[in-house]
């Protein structure tokens, strides 16, 4: 199976980013508008930066609540952010069980890397893909169907694991196998289909996978 992987919040935990934004709440309503912004973005037919849009958005919540925001900080923040402590041994789970293993990110494939590098991630992944070469951010279909076409298999041999419900409603309309793993405070998407697998810890794939 080809096993493809969210970044931030999936497999890299963004509260670090507490300190540089003002807390948990602030951090939450940062990353929440960042994402709002990718929706309307994808919705209607554009393509933006998505460091960009993470940067733009660490400003406006700075405005609205009186806090100053050093974007330089904010990046290197986001670049330096640690795994979760499931990640590593599930992604060895499922290497040592055969499947291919590759990321697939909104962030630029510059930071995406630098990411995965800094995080120790990075050896654990066959290869890592960006939305930025697609021109299109997630969840259009041009994402995900770039990574199904650099391995030459059906959608049904792909299986998208996120821990967004929009991430996954997205692999899920492109023909993609889904996996929502749900950290604290993730649910499914109200109304869509119910997502192949809901796992609690990355470490419970491999099994479900065999």
């Amino acid at each position: 199976m080809l096993c493809v992987f969210d970044v931030n919040e999936t497999l890299l935990d963004l509260a670090p980013m507490d300190a540089l934004v003002g807390g948990p709440e602030l951090r939450r309503e940062w990353f929440g508008l960042a994402i709002h912004t990718v929706l309307t973005v994808t919705a209607t037919g554009g393509y933006q930066d998505f460091a960009g849009i993470a940067g733009a958005a660490a400003v406006e919540i700075g405005a609205r609540h009186g806090r100053e925001v050093d974007l330089a900080k904010i990046g290197e923040g986001l670049r330096s952010l640690p795994a979760h402590p499931d990640v590593e041994a599930g992604l060895t789970r499922l290497r040592d069980g055969g499947h291919d293993v590759v990321a697939l990110t909104n962030s630029p494939l510059a930071t995406a890397e630098a990411q995965l590098q800094n995080s120790g991630l990075a050896p654990h992944f066959d290869r890592i893909f960006s939305a930025e070469q697609a021109g299109r951010l997630k969840p259009a279909p041009e994402p995900y169907r770039q990574v199904l076409d650099a391995y030459d298999v059906e959608p049904r041999a792909a299986v998208m694991i996120a821990a967004h419900d929009w991430d996954v409603a997205g692999a899920q309309a492109a023909g993609l196998r889904t996996a929502l793993l749900a950290r604290p405070g993730v649910r499914p998407l109200p109304g869509s289909p119910e997502p192949t697998y809901t796992i609690s810890a990355l470490t419970e794939l491999a099994e479900l996978l065999g």
